[in-house]
């Protein structure tokens, strides 16, 4: 529009000029009329400039109008991809965490604290609530065992005591019937014969697979077995000396796969995949030892009157008298005799971790001279060391876990070895989404919550709990927490009532914030010190409580139809 203006205005100007022209006509010379038209021309010629220089500017602009826009795009969509960036950086895990359209919330899983024979019996009740509630089990296992076979491997290989380890993956092998799972759980549960001589040639057969026990067990699964179990007989016989042979006597052939298996590759975690991958364990299961280690960890007790006892067989079951000598009046040559044998054993450590502790009797215990005050773990040589836990466990109970269950079990050695490790009784105590904490109380007492004349009330089974998370959380914690902060490692009592049951005082647990559900059991045969069996947990009736507990199982406190009911 503003050109045509332009160019009209410069035809207008020559318009004007060829007037003036004719106007002027007389005083010029006919001759003279050619400056017309030269005046039409110089005015049109002014207008087509003026055009086009207003042509080239309104280009110009248009042009740096186009870039301007473009450019304010291009901004606009990098403030919403770095918007974008920010949320999705501050929503973290938890939007990775929601679910798709069609999938189900995974429920976070329960924890369980327990040593090895004793919850063995509970695995099925484990099992069918993890099974009904969908989620993950994880059970935290402790390492620092040192009886029975598991001693003379920590004698000459050194390592982590894994009998209770290898104990639990046997045991969760499918029992449904299938001849191969059979043969592998009776294959890695066979204990070689009592005496040494005979235990070492049924090794040789074992290894050189002419023994029965490799029946059923298909040809692939018997190859990859038997090449760790050759590799750890070839370290037996590296490692012969003179001074120190190893003592094939009622050895588990378990824990001697689970040594190879670890040797070969260098890591405990390793070994205990291998050895669930051959069993079968279900996928939603795991098996955790308390500390990933491939060295040996002993723990020492401190009773009442202030004796100390070291090593974990001789807090539980000792073959022999159990006490800690004053090691400043304990003569220098005895340990100088244990540097003679030449093994694991670094020179210098305490003897009564070098010696071994094949045969000892679980039945016929002596009652400590006090109560067990607490428990620590040591070095070789004998000096406290508070050592982390494995960081799977960790995570298990922080970040996938919403109940905890402190199993039946022998409370000082199977229970509190895993509570007092570092970064354990944060995770249980301070996770918001641990909501249950279930104590299942032992049907009786034993050694360690003895003697007899002053046996352990439910109370102080609570205490010891709470007290050995506290001291996972700070040297010494022990001593500062008081009753009322017990609840934050123990919110339900689960117990049996009956003759030989430890003392439940649910007046005093309540004021603590700490529920009791009492369940009516059955008694087992041939178990107690009279001739009487102790009472054991119905497995229904147990599964059900738990339910009820975590939530989402049925309450049956109205339901009196069958004995084995609970009551809270």
């Amino acid at each position: 529009m503003v050109s045509k203006v332009l160019f009209w205005s410069g035809f207008g100007v020559a318009v004007r000029l060829w007037q003036l022209g004719m106007e002027m006509r007389p005083f010029f010379n006919k001759g003279s009329l050619w400056v017309y038209p030269l005046y039409a021309t110089v005015g049109g010629s002014f207008g087509y400039w003026l055009q086009g220089v207003e042509s080239r500017q309104y280009k110009l602009l248009s042009d740096r109008k186009d870039a301007l826009l473009e450019k304010r795009a291009r901004a606009a969509e990098q403030e919403k991809a770095a918007a974008a960036r920010l949320s999705r950086r501050r929503l973290g895990q938890a939007t990775m965490a929601l679910p798709v359209l069609g999938e189900s919330i995974k429920p976070k899983g329960i924890v369980v604290f327990s040593g090895g024979s004793a919850a063995n019996n509970l695995v099925d009740v484990f099992k069918t609530v993890a099974e009904r509630k969908q989620c993950s089990l994880s059970y935290v296992i402790p390492i620092s065992d040192n009886g029975g076979s598991t001693s003379e491997l920590i004698r000459v290989f050194g390592g982590p005591g894994i009998g209770d380890l290898r104990s639990r993956l046997v045991r969760l092998i499918p029992e449904n019937g299938d001849l191969e799972r059979a043969a592998i759980k009776t294959f890695f549960n066979h204990r070689l014969c009592l005496d040494a001589d005979e235990a070492r040639h049924e090794w040789l057969d074992i290894v050189e697979a002419r023994h029965p026990l490799w029946n059923n067990v298909p040809s692939e699964k018997k190859e990859l077995i038997r090449s760790f179990l050759n590799l750890l007989n070839l370290e037996i016989v590296k490692r012969l000396r003179p001074t120190s042979t190893f003592n094939f006597s009622s050895a588990s052939i378990g824990n001697l796969f689970l040594t190879g298996a670890r040797l070969f590759s260098g890591s405990l975690e390793s070994a205990i995949y291998l050895l669930s991958s051959i069993c079968g364990v279900p996928s939603n299961t795991s098996v955790l030892p308390a500390i990933n280690t491939n060295f040996s960890h002993h723990i020492s007790a401190g009773l009442a009157n202030g004796t100390a006892i070291t090593g974990q067989n001789a807090i539980s079951h000792p073959s022999e008298p159990t006490a800690l000598p004053d090691m400043a009046s304990k003569p220098p040559d005895d340990t100088e005799d244990d540097d003679i044998v030449e093994d694991a054993n670094l020179p210098g450590s305490l003897p009564m971790l070098r010696k071994p502790n094949i045969i000892f009797s679980k039945a016929e215990e002596e009652d400590l001279p006090a109560r067990i005050d607490r428990i620590w773990y040591i070095n070789p040589y004998g000096q406290e060391i508070r050592p982390p836990a494995n960081p799977k466990v960790v995570s298990a109970i922080a970040s996938d876990s919403q109940a905890v269950v402190y199993s039946i079990g022998s409370l000082y050695t199977s229970i509190i070895p895993s509570l007092i490790l570092r970064g354990v009784g944060a995770a249980v105590a301070a996770t918001p989404a641990v909501r249950h904490k279930i104590l299942i109380l032992n049907s009786t007492v034993d050694r360690e919550t003895g003697p007899s004349s002053q046996p352990f009330t439910a109370l102080d089974f609570v205490a010891a709990i709470a007290k050995a998370g506290a001291e996972s959380r700070a040297r010494g914690g022990a001593d500062s927490i008081t009753p009322l902060e017990y609840r934050k490692y123990v919110t339900h009592v689960i117990h049996l009532e009956g003759a030989g049951t430890p003392a439940v005082s649910r007046a005093d647990l309540a004021v603590l914030g700490i529920e009791t559900v009492r369940l009516y059991g059955r008694r087992g045969g041939g178990g107690g010190g009279q001739g009487e069996g102790f009472l054991r947990y119905d497995e229904n009736a147990l599964t059900q409580a738990l339910e009820v507990v975590i939530g989402g199982g049925k309450d049956l406190r109205g339901d009196r139809s069958r004995r084995n009911t609970l009551d809270n």
